[in-house]
């Protein structure tokens, strides 16, 4: 569970909170979700009111909050001592109400600077209140456990003296909301919560905690449920891995920080394109309380609760025109109806269906409540299309929608339908967007590598007790580190109102996996050596390979290399990763005949061929030629790269 501290801290005579991570904030650092961004706020110059920050972020991004106005602006309760009153904010973009999870404190008792006062649970997290004044608990308005409190609410009262406290003894909301000195949105009871009909399901239940789906990347706008690694009733121990989520970038594991269990899970495995902010399950922290959430239902999931087979529309041509032959003498035997609504599959089923190209839809399932199985999808024999009749069919039976769609269908068996992944979908979204906005050109040399094969054959048996295998790409990639700090203009990006010139260089390396391509980056490549910078790059291969890449260590990056050289591939040019102003593309070595100033009149050399792509808003080409005479420099002479 993921656990936040709020601390309050004055500012300018006011108190002013400030939020503090105290956990990770990704499903794949062990952790659940929150999202927003971290303020402190600045209040208005006469209240005295408590007022917080509406998100949270493990950035740590400083905003500034509008002032309050209107009845916030008189803060102080003028029939009693001074005091400050804690209302309860919106600490995610999502959050409508909270819970009192438990208060620390209580009435009279002194609240020390850095004491927890009080615990939230909000939809994304549970949330602890710090002070960093001394004071003491005046006057607790909201009691411990009480659900569904409104934003703005007041929860709770302090003053600065002990002896203030008794002067608060019989003050209550309805005191205050009398007063006319607290916001609109103060009442905090429970009886709120029956007029809004999306939280009464939640306030029914044990005390549980939602795990949603968050943005794990920031092109991210839908994920899929890999792979569930826990059933429910199963327990959770610190540490577990819960589940597995493809993002628009890798498929990323996240993990549970704390003991509980799991009590149910409301999107099934295999469910695409889950939009952001949908449960996906729910933890309690008592095994006892599993069973009351077995028929918990989550208002608005339906949507998403089924995944669309992507390769429904392939049997569709052939199930209408089998529908609209006319057979002799007797209606012939159409294909089952597609039903309509849900369709319950196991994720096996749904697995099969989608490599086979099969419409769930089409399928009888033979399984409890018609829930489609394995052996449902392997007999499943789909319709043929039926051959072309004189007597056009009825209108009513093809629509004028699906006119087009007259060519007769592929015979079965003769393709597959593959489903497009979450990660290959955004692969092509942004070679497309590189090539229709950014105006590639392209630059060529060839490199002597003789240099660098003699000096990669005596390192390695110099490293070879250490197990350290450099490689030539370890090379290429010092080189060209090297080259953009002799060259800066290459390491930059195209910011749109500005280019970016960046200090450092982050290497992206570009890495083939089974789910698509993936860059995942060598920071600081230009001040790494040989054998840590194919340290990296292996770890980074591998973990890439697995699926097991973090987001930070594939978001970003300077500059980009593609080798194909291994594949034996030539020379080829590659499509710049935006933002990023260039990409250099490696093909392989080979052995060439060179003049030379010998008997013979010619050297056998071992020559690579390079291909810049650079983008002209960015790099004119003189300086992106300037770029490759830089980096055929360090590579023609390795030992200059120690300069």
């Amino acid at each position: 569970m993921l656990r936040l501290i709020l601390r309050l801290r004055p500012a300018s005579g006011l108190h002013c909170p400030r939020a503090l991570l105290l956990g990770p904030a990704t499903l794949s650092t062990r952790s659940v979700p929150g999202t927003g961004s971290l303020k402190r706020l600045h209040c208005a110059a006469g209240s005295r009111t408590t007022c917080l920050a509406s998100g949270l972020s493990h950035r740590g991004t400083l905003l500034r909050c509008p002032p309050l106005t209107g009845s916030h602006r008189s803060g102080r309760f003028y029939s009693l001592p001074p005091h400050q009153k804690v209302e309860l904010p919106a600490l995610s973009p999502t959050m409508q109400t909270g819970t009192i999870a438990r208060w620390e404190k209580k009435e009279g008792e002194k609240i020390s600077e850095g004491e927890l006062i009080a615990e939230v649970e909000t939809d994304k997290a549970t949330v602890g209140f710090e002070i960093l004044e001394e004071c003491y608990m005046a006057k607790i308005l909201v009691p411990e456990g009480t659900r569904d409190v409104n934003i703005g609410a007041v929860i709770c009262i302090t003053v600065d003296s002990p002896e203030l406290v008794a002067a608060f003894k019989d003050v209550t909301l309805e005191s205050l909301q009398a007063a006319g000195v607290s916001p609109s949105p103060v009442a905090s009871t429970p009886p709120p919560a029956a007029a809004a009909p999306p939280a009464a399901p939640g306030s029914s239940y044990p005390p549980h905690m939602k795990v949603t789906l968050p943005a794990l990347s920031p092109t991210m706008t839908m994920g899929t449920v890999q792979r569930w690694e826990k059933k429910v009733g199963e327990k959770l121990s610190e540490g577990d891995l819960l589940a597995e989520i493809e993002t628009d970038k890798a498929t990323i594991g996240f993990e549970v920080q704390e003991e509980g269990y799991l009590a149910k899970i409301m999107v099934a495995e295999g469910t695409r394109d889950v939009p952001l902010g949908v449960p996906l399950c729910i933890i309690v922290e008592k095994e006892s309380d599993i069973a009351a959430f077995k028929d918990y239902v989550e208002t608005g999931l339906s949507e998403v609760s089924t995944p669309a087979p992507a390769p429904a529309a392939a049997p569709a041509p052939a199930a209408a025109a089998a529908a609209a032959a006319p057979g002799p003498g007797t209606t012939p035997a159409a294909p089952p109806a597609p039903r309509k609504g849900r369709v319950f599959a196991s994720p096996l089923a749904k697995k099969l269906a989608a490599e086979k190209g099969i419409n769930l839809a089409q399928v009888s399932g033979s399984g409890p409540d018609g829930r489609i199985t394995r052996k449902d999808i392997d007999s499943f024999v789909p319709p043929k299309a039926a051959p072309a009749v004189t007597a056009a069919p009825p209108a009513a039976v093809i629509p004028a929608a699906s006119a087009p769609a007259a060519a007769p269908a592929a015979p079965a068996g003769t393709f597959t339908d593959i489903p497009i992944s979450n990660i290959r979908k955004v692969i092509a979204q942004r070679l497309m967007q590189s090539k229709q906005t950014i105006p590639h050109y392209y630059l060529s040399l060839d490199v002597n590598m003789d240099q660098v094969l003699e000096l990669r054959k005596d390192l390695n048996n110099e490293v070879k007790a250490q197990n350290i295998k450099l490689s030539v790409n370890d090379f290429i990639i010092k080189a060209s580190a090297l080259a953009c700090l002799k060259v800066p203009e290459c390491n930059s990006s195209w910011m749109d109102t500005v280019i970016r010139q960046n200090h450092v260089v982050d290497l992206s390396v570009a890495v083939s996996t089974a789910s698509g391509l993936i860059t995942p980056i060598v920071f600081n490549a230009h001040v790494k050596g040989l054998a840590a910078i194919s340290s990296d790059v292996s770890a980074l291969a591998a973990r890439a390979r697995d699926g097991k890449l973090q987001p930070h260590e594939f978001q970003g990056g300077t500059f980009t290399i593609s080798n194909l050289g291994m594949f034996g591939v030539k020379n080829f040019s590659a499509i710049i990763n935006p933002p990023q102003a260039c990409i250099l593309a490696v093909g392989g070595s080979e052995k060439r005949l060179m003049p030379a100033d010998n008997e013979k009149g010619f050297d056998v050399a071992s020559m690579m061929s390079v291909t810049l792509s650079c983008d002209h808003r960015v790099v004119d080409g003189a300086v992106g030629a300037q770029w490759l005479a830089e980096f055929r420099k360090f590579l023609e002479k390795p030992v200059t790269m120690l300069l």
